[in-house]
């Protein structure tokens, strides 16, 4: 039983931090799309001088970078470009007219109006582009391989979907699941503490009734003793004698009394008639 409990502990446990991966997968995905939109191809926005793209031709594969990569260009003086450097500029050839282009300078030189221009070209064909470059946005310095890739997947709809949507619902539904259990489980355990308290309850009506029907059988006990002393302390009744006996008694000698005394009052009344 203990097992099974550290069991589903350990598996709580590492769903939780799977869940929370996902959330903090889905967040980053959500800041980094908002950065990617509004920072990378964004010839006008720079972060402490440096600027991103997203290379989406093969022009500089041979050399340096390609499709699917993140470029990261610094902007500089133009006095300080030189010959072999890798720039990225707003084109001006037909083919390509108001592209951001990263190509390598082949050649220092100057435009009609005597500025500062760029001779370039792709390593991958080698040929110089149509037109010089001018407008110059800054100097290649580094690149981070397939995160532009992933870049144009996100702003796909299918990318906002498995990256960011489907994430955030999983969370919202699996966030929700607690909830229930949650719920469930506050709802099984109020239930048992009213099921003990209704227990408990009636074990008290239990106790009192069995205690109730003890005091009788004692009360009924105490009445029982207090009966049979009652009845070994009752004094044994007396024979008296009749009241009238020695009245009567009394008659018959009142009776002889005086009959006693007629004769004698016969006997003097006697003297004298004669």
């Amino acid at each position: 039983m203990e097992q099974q409990n550290s069991f589903f502990k350990i598996l709580n446990v590492v769903k939780t931090v799977l869940i929370w991966i996902v959330f903090a997968i889905a967040a980053c995905m959500m800041v980094f799309t908002l950065v990617s939109v509004n920072m990378f191809d964004q010839n006008e926005r720079s972060v402490f001088g440096y600027k991103f793209f997203v290379v989406q031709s093969d022009s500089m594969a041979a050399t340096d970078f390609g499709i699917g990569d993140i470029i990261i260009s610094k902007e500089v003086p133009l006095k300080d470009l030189k010959e072999g450097d890798i720039i990225t500029f707003i084109s001006q050839s037909s083919y390509n007219y108001g592209e951001t282009v990263t190509h390598k300078i082949r050649k220092v030189t100057t435009d009609d109006a005597g500025e500062i221009a760029f001779v370039t070209y792709g390593t991958t064909t080698n040929a110089d582009d149509e037109a010089l470059a001018t407008m110059v946005l800054g100097q290649y310095t580094g690149k981070i391989e397939g995160l532009g890739t992933f870049f144009m997947f996100l702003k796909t709809t299918p990318g906002y979907i498995v990256c960011i949507l489907i994430p955030f619902l999983i969370l919202i539904i699996s966030q929700g699941i607690n909830c229930i259990r949650l719920f469930r489980r506050y709802k099984q355990e109020q239930m048992s503490e009213m099921q003990e308290e209704r227990e408990k309850l009636a074990q008290e009506r239990e106790e009192s009734q069995k205690m109730m029907a003890e005091l009788l059988a004692l009360k009924a006990q105490l009445e029982k003793k207090e009966e049979s002393l009652a009845a070994t302390e009752e004094p044994k009744p007396v024979a008296e004698q009749p009241a009238e006996a020695p009245a009567a008694a009394q008659e018959p000698q009142a009776q002889t009394q005086e009959t006693a005394s007629a004769p004698s009052e016969a006997e003097e009344k006697t003297p004298e008639q004669e």
